[in-house]
């Protein structure tokens, strides 16, 4: 029989970095692979991707966006002809020089975003403006050579959907930009309950060859911020690039318009920092893979059911299985004291309790994993309970996050101010900036802070918090992951 509960992992607030760490692999998101910087990603986690998927994708559909898959490799001829985009992914690149045993007689990046396999395709298909706009997704993963790697947060591969989208007019791009990027704050906030800040990058963080970014920025817990999900407004330098034309109604030739846009399993990694605690993991309901786990309670593991315990569950379990998800933990040389943990560990948000006195008595026992007392509840009335137990804990995550998020934005007059806000681990500070770059320099080498997002309703006030010109634009900046 096993006794052994399961170990403790490191408090949150003592070793952020450790905590995180032991939460992914004993909560068996994922594992390190033999390849340095990429990570395995194991079934339970990947339930978690697999319900991301599973709420974009038809909501994509839902909007006349279609799936597709795009080859793995591409010509370095190819990812050359963007300049700007080249160069802001050259250093990341990894190539392929062999095939077999002949050395190649052009160099094949392995896809690390997939502007350049994709335009070329679209160039043969775009002619008319009747044959846009094109709105193709595809779900792969990507390689991005990366020095210091962390598990979910940078890895040197990693899982996302890419959208890439090509348009008759520069407001059509726009506008699906901004379309996109409320889809994406509808997921962070309603189903992973992360609420989250909406602004454009300023130019030194866009995407490379993009006219614009615009993103989504979370704080985690250690005052950090990490980038939730961005949209790409491309304008035409893509299209010009790859010559993408097609003849429009005016019969004029002109270059489409485009976007590109993703979220990856780096929200896998915001969903640990953000509402686990020193026992787990801790997920909302409508993205857990199981939203309630049933304990049966023997009079010792593995011995009889002689109550009709294991019965009870079972049926239990198929009663609210047409509405939730759920699973009964029946294995029999496990402790429950055991599988309480464990269960926590992986942040199922309920845990039902049934043993001889609950069947006796027509009662299962409830158990948040967001914290209370336990609650006995009569069978008929489980349902109902239930549905609003899992509503209290999704609401309490995006509550606990919202109140978090406000307490910690904070405005500053000056760099020595900003330095000192970010040292004393208060996350975003809003400040005044003229658009100099040298300026922004200067606050990122006087405080280690980066600058996160300008608001998308931004109505500048005041002075340059570094050169005291007018303002231009409000921005936040934070330290990031």
């Amino acid at each position: 029989m096993v006794t052994e509960y399961v170990k403790a992992i490191p408090a949150k607030a003592e070793d952020f970095s450790e905590w995180y760490t032991a939460v992914c692999l004993r909560a068996e998101l994922a594992d390190y692979s033999p390849i340095r910087g990429m990570m395995v990603v194991r079934p339970y986690g990947w339930a978690i991707w697999e319900g991301i998927q599973g709420w974009l994708d038809p909501r994509l559909k839902a909007t006349g966006h279609v799936n597709a898959a795009f080859p793995v490799l591409m010509p370095e001829s190819l990812l050359q002809l963007e300049a700007q985009h080249v160069k802001g992914f050259a250093p990341q690149v990894a190539w392929v020089t062999q095939g077999g045993d002949e050395p190649l007689a052009e160099r094949l990046a392995v896809r690390p975003t997939s502007e350049a396999i994709m335009m070329p395709m679209y160039a043969k298909w775009v002619q008319s403006y009747r044959d846009l706009p094109v709105l193709i997704v595809q779900w792969n993963s990507v390689v991005r050579w990366e020095k210091s790697t962390r598990l979910f947060l940078r890895t040197t591969e990693f899982f996302w959907h890419e959208g890439h989208t090509a348009h008759r007019t520069e407001e059509e791009a726009v506008g699906e930009c901004r379309a996109i990027l409320e889809l994406y704050r509808e997921l962070l906030e309603s189903v992973l309950a992360i609420p989250v800040l909406a602004g454009r990058k300023p130019p030194s963080e866009r995407f490379a060859g993009a006219d614009d970014t615009y993103t989504l920025e979370a704080l985690m817990p250690d005052s950090q911020a990490i980038q939730a999900g961005t949209t790409h407004y491309l304008g035409q330098n893509f299209g010009k690039a790859f010559q993408v034309k097609f003849l429009d109604q005016d019969n004029q030739e002109k270059y489409v318009w485009t976007t590109s846009w993703a979220v990856s399993t780096r929200l896998i990694g915001a969903l640990v920092m953000a509402h686990g605690d020193d026992r787990g993991l801790v997920l909302p309901p409508a993205i857990a893979p199981h939203q309630v786990v049933i304990v049966p309670i023997q009079r010792k593991a593995g011995g009889a059911d002689a109550a009709g315990v294991g019965e009870a569950a079972a049926a239990l379990a198929k009663q609210l299985g047409t509405r939730f998800r759920v699973m009964v933990d029946d294995r029999e040389h496990y402790t429950p004291g055991w599988k309480f943990n464990e269960w926590e560990m992986r942040g199922v948000p309920i845990r039902l309790e049934i043993g001889p006195r609950e069947v006796a008595k027509g009662e299962v026992v409830l158990v948040r994993r967001t914290g209370g007392d336990k609650e006995a509840v009569p069978m008929e009335r489980l349902t109902e309970r239930l549905a609003l137990a899992l509503d209290e804990v999704q609401a309490d995550l995006h509550e606990r996050g919202r109140r978090f998020l406000n307490e910690h934005i904070t405005a500053a007059s000056s760099v020595e101010e900003i330095g000192a806000l970010i040292a004393d681990r208060r996350g975003f500070v809003r400040v005044g900036w003229c658009e100099s770059q040298e300026c922004e320099d200067q606050i990122r080498e006087r405080t280690g802070a980066s600058p996160r997002l300008i608001p998308l309703d931004d109505r500048p006030e005041g002075a340059c918090v570094v050169c005291g010109r007018p303002s231009r634009a409000t921005v936040y900046y934070a330290r990031a992951y």
